[in-house]
């Protein structure tokens, strides 16, 4: 057996390390790409709608539009990176295409984390950083229309830059290093964080190499220069550089709120990282590399990607943002694999760094945090969620969680030095059991919220079911109604389909706050002016007076063609959008006349009005009494009278009850009668 493991051995050996490299590539974007396939529409919105938009566009235009309307601010190199996906007619198609994409290009993250380490490492233990590089909890991003898929790999690249200019600082390395750094703004405005993070690096060398870093801080200095001299020629403030982030800069923060907020961020990333990981960046702080190039470079850049972070957090979401911090994770594994380089050593002060990264991870107040944000911002969370359905309570989680971070620093500290390669096997371990709750947590799962995406926005089999009406290159109007429609029944449908080009909010603004037209229902004529294209998407409940051509009967909404001008059939005030009348509601059908009768079906809650009902309908000077029996559904038969172009029907309802007064537990206090489950004319 020795004899035939021996031989493995040096057959593996034998392989070239860029061989082994390429594997580890191409792996993890098969891998990823056969789980993205199980991603069946886009669910972190708006964000990955903006992006698509932006792709859709400039593959169709050659421009930045979204929704037809240019668009600044965003990061811009993701969307020409999928673009190429969004040149096939069918967007499902593209959408599949746009995440094989995201799998390449993310998994070469292991590229620039495989140079890293070997910096200070032979071939077989950087391939172990590169390897655990592709294997973090976020690389199910890969699924998504998200910018980390491409920030990764090229936040990475920065800090390769980084070191190369900390260990010489010549103009050539200078210069790739800040043409990154611009390469990662335009991806990301986040990157803002690489620019106090280059300055401070040369700091954490020791004062005798400062002079060699003149030219460094110099060429810093005219590049913002040249930004601030750039946006007041254009009338701007310096600020606007953020584009669509410059509104973080008006929150007010404070230094407290962002302590501690830091603090939360850095004992979640402990926990991202395994511990053992953590422990070995705090160990080598202690020792002599210290002042290498690497740890400098990893010190500064992953303090001040974490204290921008935590600003964020502190005002604008609340909640610990993994999402944008995981990208400084391969730092860690090259200081664990950099440690066992070393021999492993374990002196006293390698024990206080690992009782200090155990006890890290329990400062973060984990019942808090595990909710449904946890889903698309805090992967790590997932499996604690899990954990708090199947074994533990949710206030034990916090134990649980400083029981594991323990047996990995026991396992670091007490492990043989032979068999050191067992500690980042078992963050690799770690990974693998953490990526079914990810994936598939029946509470914050990424597949149940695609799904969930999906069956918010339609029912019908095709995805692009109004495309295949109109065809990809119609023109469709989605009209927006609060009080009817699901937010995913705007941004799903349209994703999936070319020929939605405007939206218009009836009554409130569609959510996302993305570019809209707003229209109004004219009360005297039902029509409603301002909409430009053939055809019309929106929610039966608004009664257009026009032709369906395809119906989702499931979601409650409709394809219309525009035959006549825009305009509805008949509105309703007093009827809440779940059905529930007070004691008075209006019912107006437009274009009406005398001998037509109204059929309105209404039905009563026994746990509610524990009595029979009445209704007084007036249509104009005739007025009907019904009487509706306790716990039946009743059909209402009122003939309409014209008063001009349109008849009005005038409902009293008695009795009426509060839900919050009557039913225990209930937190509704408007006061309801019936519901009225119809309204149609016939």
């Amino acid at each position: 057996m020795s004899g035939a493991t021996a031989a493995v051995r040096a057959r593996a050996v034998s392989i070239p390390a860029w061989a082994w490299l390429a594997a580890i590539v191409v792996c993890s974007a098969v891998f990823r790409y056969l789980l993205g396939r199980r991603i069946v529409a886009p669910w972190i919105m708006v964000d990955e709608l903006i992006y698509s938009e932006l792709a859709k566009s400039l593959a169709a235009h050659g421009s930045f539009l979204i929704r037809g309307v240019p668009a600044h601010g965003f990061g811009f190199l993701y969307p020409i990176l999928i673009a190429p996906a969004f040149r096939i007619a069918s967007v499902p198609s593209a959408y599949n295409v746009a995440k094989a994409i995201d799998t390449v290009v993310m998994s070469l993250a292991a590229v620039p984390a495989y140079f890293l380490a070997r910096r200070v490492m032979r071939p077989g233990l950087a391939l172990v950083v590169a390897l655990l590089t592709v294997a973090v909890p976020s690389m199910v991003y890969t699924g998504m229309l998200m910018t980390e898929n491409l920030f990764y790999p090229v936040f990475l690249c920065c800090a390769l830059a980084l070191v190369a200019v900390l260990e010489r600082p010549t103009w050539q390395r200078l210069a790739v290093l800040l043409m990154l750094s611009f390469v990662a703004f335009l991806t990301r405005a986040q990157a803002v964080a690489l620019v106090p993070a280059i300055l401070t690096a040369p700091l954490l060398l020791g004062r005798a190499r400062l002079r060699e870093f003149k030219l460094l801080y110099g060429a810093v200095a005219v590049g913002a220069a040249l930004v601030f001299a750039w946006e007041v020629v254009r009338g701007r403030s310096p600020l606007a550089v953020l584009g669509a982030y410059q509104v973080t800069t008006n929150s007010h923060y404070s230094a407290g709120s962002i302590l501690r907020w830091f603090v939360y961020h850095l004992g979640e990333l402990d926990l991202y990282v395994g511990v053992a990981p953590f422990a070995a960046l705090l160990f080598l702080l202690t020792t002599r590399e210290r002042r290498s190039p690497l740890i400098a470079a990893f010190v500064s850049m992953t303090f001040w990607l974490l204290l921008e972070v935590a600003a964020f957090a502190s005002t604008q979401s609340l909640r610990i943002e993994e999402r944008n911090m995981f990208f400084v994770a391969p730092f860690f594994f090259v200081a664990l694999c950099w440690w066992i380089e070393r021999g492993l050593p374990r002196p006293r002060a390698a024990g206080v760094c690992a009782v200090i990264a155990a006890g890290l991870v329990g400062v973060v107040p984990y019942s808090g945090f595990i909710n449904g944000n946890a889903t698309s911002d805090t992967l790590a969370i997932l499996p604690l969620w899990t954990l708090q359905d199947t074994v533990t309570t949710l206030d034990e989680v916090g134990a649980v969680v400083l029981a594991v971070a323990i047996g990995m620093t026991l396992l670091l500290l007490l492990v043989p030095v032979r068999y050191a390669i067992a500690v980042p096997m078992s963050v690799l371990g770690l990974y693998a059991v953490a990526l079914q709750p990810i994936e598939s947590n029946p509470h914050g799962g990424i597949q149940h919220a695609s799904a969930g995406a999906l069956y918010g926005g339609t029912s019908m089999p095709d995805r692009d079911w109004i495309d295949a009406k109109v065809g990809h290159d119609g023109r469709v109007g989605l009209l927006f109604d609060s009080g009817s429609m699901d937010k995913f029944a705007v941004w799903t449908n349209e994703f999936f389909n070319r020929s939605v080009r405007t939206v218009y909010d009836l009554a409130d603004p569609s959510p996302g706050a993305l570019p809209e037209t707003k229209v109004s229902v004219d009360p005297a004529t039902g029509r409603i002016p301002g909409v430009a294209e053939p055809f019309v998407l929106t929610s039966t409940g608004v009664r257009l007076d026009e032709p369906r051509v395809a119906f989702d009967s499931v979601k409650g909404l409709a394809l219309y063609r525009v035959v006549r001008p825009l305009g509805v059939t008949g509105v309703s005030t007093g009827i809440y959008p779940d059905f529930w009348a007070g004691s008075r509601a209006t019912y107006t059908r437009f274009r009406c006349r005398d001998g037509q009768t109204l059929l309105a079906r209404v039905a009563g809650d026994p746990r509610l009005i524990k009595s029979d009902s009445t209704v007084v309908a007036a249509a104009g000077a005739s007025a009907k009494t019904f009487t509706i029996p306790y716990n039946h559904t009743a059909t209402l038969r009122i003939p309409l009278h014209a008063e001009g172009a349109r008849c009005v029907v005038r409902f009293r309802i008695a009795p009426v009850a509060q839900p919050a007064g009557v039913q225990p537990g209930s937190t509704d206090t408007r006061i309801l009668g019936l519901r009225f489950l119809d309204l149609r004319v016939r």
